[in-house]
């Protein structure tokens, strides 16, 4: 079997794994016990429980609380797929509309000659650097949800979560996309790029590496808003996207669709969910409230010496 004919389906099921994790530890919710964010007291916990219940049977409170966390967090997700599905037809969002499918039109109108230019040489490369690109990616916020969880670290537990909710939500638009439009890949085919062809997940348009890492790259970009950060990035999902077209499996508007979609989704996730702050947006709370304590204590110290107590003090000199 051909890997790219189940690199879809394939991609969606992990999604879909990485969503129902996230649906069991909505951050929203109140915790039912201390330290609830803690593996190791969770595992210690369990393990008295299992000691003094053998049964095992669990608590109903917890039950309770189990079963108001998953609710909560399908309620916010089906809120989340509620506003992403309703964006493009709001009064405000039409004149963008109207760029995005002229520009959408005009980018398709030249996919098959622009992909004949590309040479058909490090072909491989290029494919090697696009799937680096999104593992990549999936690995560093994955292992930063993991630390958040470990040390405790709101913002990066945070960060982790989010991007969860983001793949999640775009995982949803990838499988409709792919499924409506069912284009062929500029090596399938007549090489024309031409739409309702396929019936799968593993269509052309728009492209699913490029929807996925730059949902990804888009939250955490946001949630660390530091130079360095948002040019590590946004540079790793633009050279994933560039290089989906370069490697002859995507043509340009494939990529450039997926791309704004997946940095549109990105976006209205940590706008919408977002609680904790980073260190750099803390550091700058933390001088603007200096420096209006520097003002408060300058102003008193203008005004220790009242006029009255001043008459005063000239009168005793007399």
């Amino acid at each position: 079997m051909n890997p790219q004919n189940v690199r879809g389906p394939v991609l969606i099921l992990l999604v879909s794994f990485l969503c129902a994790s996230a649906l069991s530890q909505d951050p929203s919710a109140p915790p039912a016990m201390p330290e609830a964010g803690s593996v190791f007291f969770q595992t210690r916990f369990a393990s008295g429980q299992m000691q003094n219940d053998p049964a095992g049977s669990a608590s109903p409170a917890r039950q309770d609380t189990s079963s108001v966390k998953t609710a909560r967090a399908l309620k916010r997700f089906g809120k989340d797929q509620s506003d992403i599905y309703s964006a493009p037809f709001r009064v405000r969002n039409l004149k963008w509309d109207a760029l995005v499918l002229a520009g959408t039109a005009g980018l398709i109108a030249t996919d098959r000659q622009a992909s004949r230019a590309l040479p058909t040489t490090h072909l491989d490369l290029s494919r090697s650097l696009s799937n680096a690109g999104l593992v990549g990616t999936t690995a560093a916020l994955g292992g930063l949800w993991i630390y958040g969880i470990k040390t405790h670290d709101e913002h990066a537990s945070e960060t982790g979560t989010l991007a969860v909710e983001s793949l999640a939500n775009t995982a949803t638009v990838y499988a409709l996309t792919q499924l409506v439009f069912g284009r062929e890949r500029p090596a399938e085919g007549t090489g024309n790029g031409r739409f309702w062809i396929h019936n799968g997940l593993n269509s052309s348009f728009p492209s699913g590496h490029a929807l996925f890492t730059w949902t990804m790259a888009s939250v955490a970009a946001h949630q660390y808003p530091r130079p360095w950060v948002e040019l590590l990035a946004y540079g790793t999902a633009a050279t994933v996207s560039a290089t989906r077209y370069t490697g002859r499996l995507h043509y340009p508007s494939d990529v450039v669709v997926g791309s704004l979609i997946g940095y549109l989704i990105g976006t209205h996730i940590f706008h919408a969910h977002r609680k904790s702050r980073s260190v750099q947006e803390l550091a700058e709370q933390r001088a603007r409230t200096e420096a209006a304590g520097n003002v408060r204590s300058n102003t008193t110290w203008r005004w220790k010496t009242s006029p009255l107590e001043a008459y005063r003090r000239k009168l005793r000199k007399r």
